[in-house]
């Protein structure tokens, strides 16, 4: 006999598909036997990607973490023993109440991230337990934070229009962001609307899937866009394509925008982003009179230091041609934020736990610096949905920094990633068709229920288990920290009608029918309207209104005398998503392995041929891969893709262990699209 159950795709990726999982339980073991995609899901209709296409391959990988395990060997060798969930929790419980004790909460650092982006797995029970230790906070602004930090200096919000609405488009722009590869469901949107007459504009640095799809491709230099959306600015507002009346209406700041865009010329721009001035001219008249136009974009673009200005400056093109007052216009990057509106985030954090004391914060991109600080060391870290040792950058730090003697590491995972081979206990985790979670989407308005299919293998357990036992091990008697999985979802969804939920399988989050959020203003601003010129950025030190500034680390920087080429990781494969899958047999291998890729005029001034093998280095490290030429890439760059695991490389460093952890403008991301290198033949 078999049953079907519906789950909700937890991945970090914009999507979150719905799923249909068939058990067959005449086994004394219900065992998955298939896994497709749910036709009825009102995003996904059925379709899933070729990475989750093969989720039960990983769910009963022989390679499976399914018992706690001990490091026997020198960390990072991956040498380990089986032990007990006894065991283990006595050792946590011993060496992290020993640090507590001795060094106080703020010598233990969490780590996590979005590996499992579902509501549980993130921030169940693992908030209130740090919170009860004062353990230092994470940062988690790697990815996503710095956009909505960028545009809520405009806006007031990180709020946007629905990507679904583009079906209404005239002119649809795609900003940094890659749509067929890393936003799939939200492509058939797109045809249907160039289907009914709209054109498709793709702004990136690299020529992309989607770049090849697109009616127009324009390729500005990395880090310079900002350059080319004050031109637009600057034509738009010289040829009097200003939509006035919304502007009057709903904005402010324009004269003090309209002064500082007035040098800003399409030939000016050009000088700074490689772009011909007259396909900038185009491009800004097009936005102005096709309507309605939207613009796209994702996160891509953030990881500049000026990237936090990339946004802030992005959004104030649509209220400057009235955009937002039509069905399928705006600005659409995210609209995870009406989901997490309806979250309670005091019932998951409990900061009443922390009886007024305030840790410490680490960045995560600064992971490496934590680690290696000898003033206030950290003496325990907590792993879970994250391996650090391939998604941070500058990597070779962090990996020094995991060799320390003294560094407790604890690491709950799947499977013995590059992070989990210096552990010193790994405990086993999960997958998602064996866990409950409600999972919050941030590229559609479907929050999706997750109902686990089969039992944990093994000995896994979920993310709020693992430190409800840890918790329990450490004799804390904190109640909070033992409520069951479906109190923690009642607590923090209090508006959501939970068996609902369940029964239905998704709920669309309250969004305004006729797709128009702004239409008629009411921007969460101080001034209740779109800012132009804003007083909060002067309080931090930035510029009052959107400005170019290029990056320090950059191809005008001292740096670039010694490494002229400007250093992309992209994600390039279908078959593994940023570290997870590479390592699976059906993923890894069928995307061949890690290369560097150049323009065929950086590749003969240096003597080098496709399939040569070269050196790419900088000051933090050095790679050995073969070279791939393409005509993807303008002169001055080389890409390395990003996820491959260190026993995929030559020499054992990934790709960000040459980038840099230079922070954004604003918002606490990380710069690594500015690291430098040079690529020299072996």
């Amino acid at each position: 006999m078999t049953l079907t159950v519906n789950g909700t795709c937890h991945h970090d990726c914009p999507d979150s598909c719905g799923w249909t999982v068939t058990v067959d339980d005449t086994e004394p073991t219900p065992v998955a036997v298939k896994m497709r995609g749910n036709p009825d899901h009102p995003y996904s209709y059925g379709e899933l990607c070729p990475k989750v296409n093969r989720f039960l391959d990983r769910v009963y990988s022989p390679d499976r973490v399914l018992h706690p395990l001990r490091r026997t060997g020198p960390k990072g060798s991956g040498e380990f023993e089986q032990i007990s969930w006894d065991e283990a929790l006595a050792d946590i419980a011993d060496r992290l109440g020993r640090v507590v004790a001795e060094h106080g909460g703020d010598a233990v650092l969490p780590f996590s991230d979005a590996g499992n982006q579902s509501l549980l797995a993130t921030q169940g029970i693992s908030e209130r337990f740090f919170n009860q230790l004062g353990a230092c906070r994470l940062e988690r602004n790697i990815c996503g934070p710095t956009v909505g930090a960028g545009m809520s200096m405009t806006n007031g919000t990180g709020h946007g229009a629905d990507a679904l609405d583009l079906e209404h488009s005239k002119l649809i722009i795609l900003w940094a962001t890659n749509t067929r590869l890393t936003n799939r469901h939200l492509w058939p949107v797109i045809e249907r609307a160039r289907a009914a007459g709209a054109e498709l504009v793709v702004v990136d640095p690299i020529r992309t899937l989607t770049a090849e799809a697109a009616d127009r491709f324009i390729q500005p230099l990395p880090g310079t866009d900002i350059a080319m959306m004050l031109a637009m600015m600057h034509v738009i507002i010289r040829d009097d394509l200003v939509d006035r009346e919304w502007v009057d209406a709903h904005t402010t700041g324009f004269d003090e925008l309209a002064l500082a865009v007035a040098d800003a010329t399409p030939a000016w721009a050009a000088g700074q982003c490689g772009v011909d001035a007259a396909v900038i001219e185009q491009l800004a008249r097009d936005y102005a009179t096709v309507r309605p136009a939207a613009i796209r974009s994702l996160i891509g673009a953030e990881h500049h230091e000026n990237g936090a200005m990339f946004y802030r400056t992005i959004a104030c093109l649509p209220a400057l041609i009235g955009s937002w007052r039509e069905r399928g216009g705006g600005l659409m990057r995210s609209v995870g934020c009406f989901q997490d509106d309806l979250v309670d985030e005091a019932a998951l954090h409990r900061p009443d736990l922390l009886a007024g004391r305030e840790p410490r914060t680490v960045n995560m991109s600064r992971l490496g610096e934590a680690l290696l600080d000898t003033d206030d060391p950290v003496r325990a870290m907590i792993v879970w949905n994250s391996n650090p040792l391939v998604i941070v950058p500058n990597a070779e730090s962090v990996r020094a920094g995991m060799e320390r003697d003294d560094l407790f590491t604890v690491v709950h995972e799947q499977f013995v990633t590059d992070t989990a081979r210096y552990a010193d206990i790994v405990l086993p985790a999960t997958t998602q068709i064996e866990s409950l979670d409600v999972t919050l989407a941030w590229g559609h308005l479907w929050m999706g229920w997750n109902e686990p299919a089969i039992e944990p293998l093994g000995e896994a357990v979920s993310n709020t288990e693992c430190f409800r036992r840890i918790a329990g091990a450490m004799g804390l008697d904190e109640p909070s920290l033992f409520e069951d999985d479906i109190t923690l979802l009642t607590q923090s969804l209090p508006s959501v009608d939970l068996d609902a939920l369940r029964r239905d399988g998704w709920m669309r989050v309250p969004f305004p029918d006729d797709g128009r959020p702004w239409a008629e203003g009411g921007f969460p601003t101080e001034s209740g309207r779109v800012e132009f010129a804003s007083d909060r950025l002067v309080e931090m030190g930035q510029p009052r209104v959107p400005t170019f500034v290029p990056p320090t680390e950059g191809p005008q920087g001292e740096a670039a005398q010694r490494f002229p080429l400007q250093l992309m990781t992209p994600k390039h494969h279908t078959r593994f998503l940023n570290s997870g899958y590479s390592h699976l047999p059906k993923h890894g291998p069928a995307e061949g392995a890690p290369f560097v890729e150049l323009d065929a005029a950086d590749a003969a001034a240096r003597g080098l041929a496709d399939g040569d093998a070269a050196r790419v280095f900088n000051d933090r490290a050095s790679l050995e891969l073969p070279v791939k030429i393409t005509g993807r890439l303008r002169p001055g760059l080389a890409s390395i893709p990003w996820g491959w695991w260190r026993h995929q490389h030559p020499d054992g460093k990934v790709a960000n262990s040459l980038t840099n952890d230079t922070l954004t403008d604003w918002g606490g991301g990380v710069a690594y699209s500015d690291t430098l290198v040079q690529v020299e033949a072996l």
